[in-house]
């Protein structure tokens, strides 16, 4: 997937259960795991076999390395299938309404990446 997410990229190998967010306020709440495969202080990528389509939305609850939830909600901005892995999905997704606060743990959990490296 060609680079164009604003913020840097740190790798993050994780599963997390994402709720899809549907227009219908009555309808009981579909909820899809997927494989987070890096993260940004703008958005993330994940790995998916589920069809989805830009401009879906989903309530996040991604638990980074101090054991912090970060609480948000992600937009679908871009879909690749993947040619190695039959029926499987790479999405780039922005975090819409995440606090400066959340946005500022995902800034600290690279550094301390960085570091690692």
């Amino acid at each position: 997937m060609e680079e164009k997410r604003k913020g840097k990229r740190t790798d993050l190998d994780l599963t997390v259960t994402l709720g899809i967010i549907t227009e219908d306020v009555g309808a009981e709440k579909e909820y899809i795991e997927v494989e987070i495969t890096d993260v940004s202080k703008y958005g993330l990528a994940f790995k998916s076999d589920k069809r989805l389509l830009i401009g879906d939305c989903f309530d996040a609850r991604i638990q980074i390395w101090t054991k912090e939830i970060i609480d948000s909600v992600l937009k679908v901005v871009r879909c690749q299938e993947l040619e190695d892995e039959e029926g499987e999905y790479l999405y780039g997704c922005i975090f819409v309404g995440m606090t400066d606060a959340d946005m500022l743990k995902i800034q600290i959990y690279q550094m301390f990446s960085e570091e690692d490296e």
